[in-house]
């Protein structure tokens, strides 16, 4: 049986295997095709070739090995992968995982941990935090595959688009609208707005729109141009609207037994390719049913 991967046209002429795959692949970079040499991913002629300097002519048979998808992995348990490819993974996040511990040296279970655990079982390298997501929200997480690929993304973090959905108590009033404000972080980890900068706070925006409502809650649609701490949570708590589930900021209601609040979509430019990817993972079902009929 053939093993499942991509056949690349043949070489042109006779070269260095190495030399030959970084035009084959592009968008890519030598480090990411030493990684797939490495790693045994490349057959020429049926045979896995791991040898930088192994030498190929235009008669040559040369395929690409995919892994498994780390998300059939056991140590993904809970996880599923919304995208991957050699740059970048993007983790659908359940609610109540951490992205990273919380303090330095703190041991905990992680979306972090459990990603890199699956990729060192199947010996396909590193990942790095792009992004983070509360441990109490849910949805689309974004890892790179490099360190200088992580970098190359967080340098153009203004083009990356986030969206998430909030269930939230009560009506927003005015129903869509430009929340702008400062946020600033207290010594008791509580987050607080003010309509001024002040020593130590950071310029927060979102955009909100009502999409529907039903009983005593409300689905809210947030597209948030800064990544403050606590964002959406504390917007929408000053609208007099805080998020289900949010003690922290005031919630009453608790219907769903997690945060209500879910990354929804994700758009960002391709960092080899820099071509547009646009994501989405649907709402969670326990979150679905205190908005629809």
């Amino acid at each position: 049986m053939t093993a499942p991967g991509r056949d690349l046209p043949p070489p042109t002429a006779p070269g260095e295997l190495l030399a030959w795959l970084l035009v084959a692949l592009q968008p890519t970079n030598r480090t990411r095709v030493k990684e797939v040499l490495r790693l045994g991913r490349v057959e020429v002629n049926g045979v896995s070739v791991t040898r930088h300097d192994h030498p190929v002519k235009p008669a040559d048979r040369v395929r690409i090995l995919r892994d498994p998808p780390p998300s059939h992995d056991p140590r993904m348990a809970g996880l599923s992968i919304a995208y991957e490819d050699e740059a970048v993974i993007v983790l659908d996040k359940p609610a109540g995982l951490l992205t990273l511990p919380s303090t330095p040296g703190e041991v905990a279970d992680t979306a972090f941990d459990r990603l890199s655990l699956a990729m060192e079982a199947r010996r396909a390298g590193r990942v790095f935090v792009v992004h983070r997501l509360d441990q109490g929200t849910s949805g689309l997480l974004m890892f790179a595959r490099t360190l200088e690929l992580r970098e190359r993304i967080q340098a153009s973090w203004e083009t990356v688009s986030k969206t998430y959905l909030a269930v939230v108590e009560g009506v927003p009033d005015p129903p869509e609208g430009v929340i702008h404000n400062f946020l600033t972080e207290g010594v008791d980890l509580k987050v607080r707005a003010s309509d001024f900068e002040k020593p130590g706070s950071k310029r927060a925006i979102s955009r909100y729109r009502m999409v529907s409502t039903r009983g005593k809650c409300s689905l809210v649609e947030v597209r948030i141009e800064t990544g403050r701490k606590h964002q959406i949570r504390v917007h929408m708590a000053g609208l007099g609207c805080p998020v289900v589930g949010d003690k922290r900021y005031a919630a009453k209601f608790n219907g769903a037994s997690r945060l209500g609040l879910h990354a929804w979509r994700l758009a960002f430019d391709h960092p080899t390719s820099r071509k547009r990817v646009e994501l989405e993972s649907p709402l969670p079902a326990v979150l679905r049913k205190l908005v629809s009929g």
